[in-house]
């Protein structure tokens, strides 16, 4: 088969990299320049007209596949779809559910979900203004995709002072010409899980998969906001909270067309589940775990989304643990050509090929027979485990990371603890687990 990858950087390196190694041939298409190194010397790159690229994938009769990293092109995919291409990535509707969030709440409002006051504001000084006068704790994000995670803030003060001296901060260092659409979330506590599932255009490949993400820098859950620094996945016992909250979003996205992963994100209490977020894209580095839990290659899965014979996935039990290996200054991109980009990566001398398939390559390149880091921030590599316990899936997956050896590598050592040691207790407290 032939598969064609349209994105901005490579985010999807570890699936392109396991199609060519099962003999599919692999094209990517990379926008952002300074991602060109990624995979450099590992696999076939294009920069020719995109016309040139859907001749050389083909059409769906002829068995190609062309794989959408982010969101953003739901009309450029919708266009290609209605000309006999076979494509997964998502849809218009799934680009506006991630990138618009007050209308993803509105969509889950209208669906009856439970959902958190949302309020949208245009600017800076709007949003000071609310806040200074409502005086609560809100979780701060931006509308699209320009910014980096890093830019996300979680109020940790009743009285949202904290809030105020962020947006104070942030409209100080504003450099672009547009003020930002801001969205301001009233704070929840309670258990973060995701609910997620594979849609092929018509239904949900079933089972679903429940994911417990770490989106700060240090374990403990300290530090920057990073997007994601490991998650747990599991396919079992999720149906539950999928029947009470995704599974009502699927007549939406067979009415859109949309083909591709959908995730929501949700805070359970005893109120019930709120949802949070919706992800209707490959997520990273959730794909990779994704993969390592499914019993069948990506070639087959990519397949079932466009070819829908069936609505069912085969997977394994238990669970799997990601854990993300970065370099400095990730999660920031100032400095990475100064501090390490270009540096080697190495393995222990007991490395085994059990362990290679373990690892889910990220910004790397091979630079004369080495492979080394590349790319913008600093994002190696997940490191993936599987076991029947989330214990024995960290032991699995802690003792590859071990033997990577990159200049001042840095990762969180606690993947799945607060998963053990208190989620677990209170989702089946709450009636959402077994």
């Amino acid at each position: 088969m032939r598969f064609l990858g349209i994105g901005d950087s490579v985010e999807l390196a570890d699936l392109y990299l396991r199609l060519q190694t099962a003999r599919h041939a692999v094209r990517v298409r990379v926008a952002e320049a300074e991602a060109g190194d990624v995979l450099s010397g590992m696999l076939v790159k294009s920069d020719g007209p995109l016309i040139e690229d859907l001749a050389w994938v083909g059409k769906r009769h002829t068995g190609g596949v062309i794989v959408f990293e982010g969101v953003g092109h739901g009309a450029l995919q919708s266009r290609l779809r209605a000309e006999g291409y076979a494509v997964v990535g998502g849809s218009v509707f799934g680009d506006r559910l991630e990138m618009d969030r007050a209308f993803g709440q509105s969509v889950l409002h209208e669906l009856g979900l439970p959902t958190a006051a949302i309020h949208e504001v245009d600017g800076f000084d709007a949003a000071i203004a609310f806040v200074s006068q409502t005086k609560q704790r809100y979780v701060l994000k931006f509308n699209g995709t320009g910014l980096s995670s890093t830019c996300s803030y979680v109020g940790m003060l009743d009285g949202g002072a904290d809030m105020l001296a962020i947006l104070q901060q942030q409209k100080r260092q504003w450099t672009f010409p547009e003020p930002p659409r801001l969205v301001l979330m009233n704070h929840l506590q309670g258990v973060e899980v995701g609910v997620g599932a594979w849609f092929n255009g018509t239904s949900f490949l079933q089972p679903p998969n429940l994911d417990w993400e770490h989106k700060r820098f240090f374990p403990g859950d300290l530090g920057e906001l990073t997007g994601e620094m490991g998650t747990v996945v599991s396919f079992d016992n999720g149906h539950k909270l999928f029947e009470a909250t995704l599974a009502k979003v699927a007549p939406l996205l067979r009415q859109a067309g949309h083909v591709g992963y959908v995730n929501l994100n949700l805070i359970v209490n005893d109120a019930g589940a709120w949802p949070l977020e919706f992800t209707c894209r490959f997520g990273y580095p959730g794909f990779a775990l994704l993969g390592a839990l499914t019993d069948e290659g990506w070639a087959d899965t990519l397949q079932r989304l466009v070819e829908p014979t069936t609505s069912l996935l085969p997977t394994h039990r238990g669970y799997v643990v990601g854990v993300v290996l970065t370099v400095p200054p990730f999660p920031y991109p100032d400095g990475y050509a100064r501090l390490s980009k270009g540096m080697p990566i190495c393995f222990a001398d007991d490395f085994t090929n059990e362990d290679r398939d373990a690892l889910h390559y990220g910004e790397v390149g091979m630079q004369d027979g080495q492979l080394v880091t590349a790319g913008q921030l600093g994002y190696c590599m997940v490191v993936t485990g599987r076991g029947l316990t989330v214990a024995d899936a960290q032991r699995d997956a802690y003792a590859v990371a071990r033997k990577v050896a990159i200049p001042n590598v840095r990762y969180r050592n606690d993947i799945g603890d607060a998963l053990v040691n208190r989620d677990f207790a209170e989702l089946q407290r709450l009636g959402w687990l077994p």
